[in-house]
């Protein structure tokens, strides 16, 4: 992917200099367009639609020693003491287990006042 966004940049200064005929910078335009539909798009779509995972509906529970995910075929728990951190973005908490392993907890369906109260226990359970 880096080597195409460098070829369609390169490309599109040199059209722009006039040192290559428009093809060049057409074609790298093309390519560029094709990679980010199939990155952003086909790819997650196929991933997605696959996967039974994507397709089942969690419930998360907060307690004072633990965190309890539950979709209704089973569960998974894991204590506070697991995760080693934790970021909060736009969208989602990031709860880390290591600095390769993470969990997601969107705040799409969180009220503000449960996001507040998520990130109080957030900063007082996961010690960095």
């Amino acid at each position: 992917m880096i080597v195409v966004n460098i070829y369609a940049i390169l490309s599109a200064i040199l059209f722009y200099t006039k040192k290559i005929r428009p093809e060049p910078f057409v074609m790298g335009s093309f390519i560029w367009l094709m990679l980010m539909i199939a990155i952003w798009y086909i790819l997650p779509y196929t991933i997605y639609k696959k996967s039974s995972t994507f397709k089942d509906r969690f419930t998360i529970f907060f307690y004072n020693e633990e965190i309890r995910l539950d979709n209704g075929q089973g569960m998974a728990i894991w204590k506070w003491a697991k995760f080693n951190k934790y970021f909060e973005s736009t969208y989602f908490f990031h709860l880390y287990f290591d600095s390769k392993s993470f969990f997601l907890i969107p705040k799409d369906s969180l009220t503000t006042e449960k996001q507040t109260e998520i990130k109080k226990l957030l900063q007082e359970k996961i010690h960095p």
